[in-house]
This record gives structure tokens, sequence and C-alpha cells, in this order.
């Protein structure tokens, strides 16, 4: 993975999937990911699109919104994520049931989203890698 310098520091490039319904929410998202020096592997608008993202794999983790348009539960999503290995974090516009047990562990990165609270979320997600 590349090494990128960001605020005086290095910072380790990783390939990200977006989850996401919102297009300028999420093209927001990529311009920081890019700003910070991560790649956008792709984004999904819908759980059916997650899933067969995460089925195809190509990324190191996720950032999953949890209120998807229709009321469609992401759990199905961070169930996948979870059983390949895949590490996501938990985005939030406002107050959200807790998560399942499962997936209780999850960092959240709360919306509206800022450039230096995306990195922490990353590093948490990754236990340390990032």
């Amino acid at each position: 993975m590349k090494q990128f310098a960001f605020n005086r520091r290095a910072v380790t490039a990783h390939s990200i999937l977006i989850v996401e319904d919102e297009p300028l929410i999420a093209m927001m998202l990529e311009d920081f990911l890019d700003s910070l020096g991560h790649k956008v592997a792709g984004t999904a608008e819908t759980v059916a699109e997650a899933l067969a993202r995460a089925e195809e794999g190509g990324f190191d983790v996720a950032i999953v919104d949890v209120h998807l348009k229709g009321g469609q539960t992401v759990w199905p999503v961070a169930d996948c994520l979870t059983d390949k290995g895949i590490p996501f974090i938990l985005a939030t516009g406002g107050h959200i049931e807790p998560p399942p047990e499962r997936h209780a562990s999850a960092p959240v990165l709360s919306k509206p989203y800022t450039i230096d609270a995306i990195e922490p979320a990353l590093k948490q997600a990754l236990n340390g890698r990032a």
C-alpha cells in the first residue's frame, strides 16, 4: 500500500467501499477520502448493490450508512462484511437504535462528516493498521 503525507504524518492508503444513498454526501465523502490519500473502490446506494460489492471484494474497509432510502436495513450488509472479515464503519446522521450485538463494536462516523473524523474512524475499523 502507498504511503502519503497528510498533516505531517504518513497515512497508509486504503481502498474503501462507500454505502450511501445520498449522491452529494457520497461525493463529499469521496473527496475527503481522496484528500486523505485513500482510493474509493466504489459506491453502493442500496442494500442489494452493497451486498453484490461485498461479495466481489477488492476493498479494505467499507463506510456503511445506517439509514438507506426506503427504510432498507443495512444489517445484512454488515453481516456479509463481518463474515468476509472486511472491517466497516457505521455512518449515521442522527440517533440510531443500537446495532445488533454482532456489530456493537463497529466504529461510528457521525454526519455531517468532517475530514478530521474520517482517519480516526478508519484506524479504529482497521484495528490500528491505518
